[in-house]
């Protein structure tokens, strides 16, 4: 095992040499996962995620009852800039991706390591599977990992004794809320480590302060939108924590060595002990497992506390790269970090054609390859079951999902088919309130079909979701009811619609 780094070797160490940045081999890794990404991006299609985001986007808004307004802004304008398609959507991720990687080997540098140890770090996160799945598609993780890399890296900067850099953790924090609140669960668990294990008289920095004073004025107007809407994110945590809580727990601990990989696990633990022997960064070392006792107790999702393994895995890369000495374990932590690569390939891009995803490990693997298959085909299935109505039910029907990603894909394709206007009572789209009044006839696709047997006059099944490959997600084989005459007026009968999930 590789004895971590001295804190002299640090480039910001009082009175060490500062250590180049290899810009040229990362911006080659940076540049090779950004066309790679780019590559990937049209297969399968759209995941229900950005389907939402898309749907949220077209009315841009300070907040949203499960996110804040970063995401659906980026969809938002990724269409308008690129066009409204799913590679369109995909293009600001593979650039996050691309900027990840070079933050993450400047993390390393800044961590004491050399050439060989920022190409270690910047190809070990570029062929990780939080990576490839998190920028693959328009997801809030995704987004989440620049900020979360910036505020450690400049967390280093700061424990280390320039203090300048609270100010630079600030404003990306107070950022970053405008993706997720998650960040605060890094600023608590770096506070507590430092309260724990010092160096406590940073504290004392003044700057220190500036700098969460500028965190709560850039998040202040999330704040504001929290505070004047009833606080929906903690709804939406305690929908989470009841609706997968144990789940989450269960899969924790093994999640912890897949999202970046086995090998990249062993550097993690590296990268704990090099963090713990530097005293005035050993608090970054007890954040890590002060926010996964966070994460457990509130039934959080695994990939939370991603940021933290990117920098455990970011400080072990220069005490790797020393104990590389010699061919034979050049070849062995080569080897394995391949390995590892090929595979996180495999699970988190769209290299399997999607006919024969189902009968892979990678469909229970990987949920994004999996709800992103289909969504042309389930919208050609309830437009046959609108085109079965007569032309006086059309003029006064809807469609109703049970859930976000059946509506945006409805949304999505609602021009190419003549679709009537789509409804939920799925998180925020609840708020965008119920049908018209004129209303009479509902194509309702749902896992519930009793429920909504007993709001209106006659339900029948018109048909069945099948995504044309037998992939077994969330919506195959889901049932298309054609309900008439609501039974309550839309206004009686919207609030048992609603469900945060």
């Amino acid at each position: 095992m590789p004895e971590p780094s001295p804190s002299a070797r640090s480039p910001l160490a009082a009175g060490a040499p500062a250590i180049p940045f290899a810009w040229r081999p990362v911006g080659a890794v940076a540049l090779a996962t950004l066309a790679v990404l780019l590559v990937a991006s049209p297969h399968y299609g759209y995941h229900r995620d950005e389907l939402y985001f898309r749907l949220l986007g077209e009315q841009p808004a300070l907040g949203y009852f499960d996110t804040p307004p970063l995401t659906p802004l980026i969809a938002r304008a990724s269409i308008i800039l690129f066009g409204d398609t799913v590679v369109a959507l995909r293009v600001v991720p593979a650039l996050i991706a691309a900027l990840v990687v070079v933050l993450v080997a400047r993390l390393a540098r800044d961590l004491g390591g050399g050439r060989a140890a920022q190409i270690v770090a910047a190809a070990g996160i570029a062929t990780t599977t939080v990576l490839l799945i998190g920028e693959h598609t328009l997801l809030t993780l995704g987004v989440d990992l620049p900020f979360w890399v910036a505020a450690i890296l400049f967390a280093v900067r700061a424990l280390r004794g320039d203090g300048r850099w609270w100010l630079a953790l600030g404003v990306v924090a107070g950022a970053a809320t405008y993706n997720r609140q998650l960040i605060m669960l890094l600023l608590i668990s770096l506070g507590v480590g430092v309260l724990a294990v010092g160096p406590r008289e940073v504290l004392r920095d003044r700057r220190l302060w500036l700098g969460a004073l500028l965190a709560l004025v850039i998040a202040a107007p999330n704040l504001i939108y929290q505070a004047t809407h009833d606080w929906p994110q903690l709804t939406m945590a305690a929908a989470l924590e009841a609706e997968d809580g144990a789940d989450n727990r269960l899969t924790f601990l093994p999640l912890q060595i897949l999202l970046l990989g086995p090998p990249q696990a062993v550097i993690q633990v590296v990268g704990a002990v090099r963090l713990w022997r530097e005293p005035r960064l050993r608090c970054l070392a007890l954040a890590y497992p002060v926010a996964c006792a966070l994460t457990l107790y509130s039934g959080g999702r695994p990939d939370y506390v991603a940021g933290l393994l990117v920098l455990l895995f970011a400080a072990g890369c220069e005490p790797v790269v020393r104990w590389m000495s010699s061919a034979g374990r050049r070849a062995l932590v080569i080897g394995a970090l391949a390995v590892s690569a090929l595979v996180s390939v495999l699970i988190g891009l769209p290299v399997i054609p999607a006919s024969a995803l189902g009968s892979t490990p990678v469909a229970g693997i990987n949920e994004v390859a999996r709800e992103s298959v289909g969504w042309p085909e389930f919208v050609a299935r309830v437009a046959a079951v609108v085109d079965g109505l007569t032309p006086e039910e059309r003029a006064r029907a809807v469609l109703l999902t049970d859930n976000y990603g059946e509506a945006g894909a409805l949304d999505r394709y609602a021009g190419e088919y003549g679709l009537p206007e789509v409804h939920s009572g799925h998180n925020e789209l609840y708020w965008r309130g119920p049908p018209s009044p004129s209303v009479r006839v509902a194509v309702v696709v749902t896992d519930s079909p009793g429920g909504y047997a007993r709001e209106f006059a006659s339900c029948e099944e018109r048909g069945r979701i099948d995504n044309g490959v037998g992939l077994s997600n969330e919506e195959q084989n889901l049932p298309i009811l054609v309900c008439r005459d609501p039974l309550r007026p839309w206004q009686r009968l919207w609030p048992d619609t609603r469900h945060a999930s």
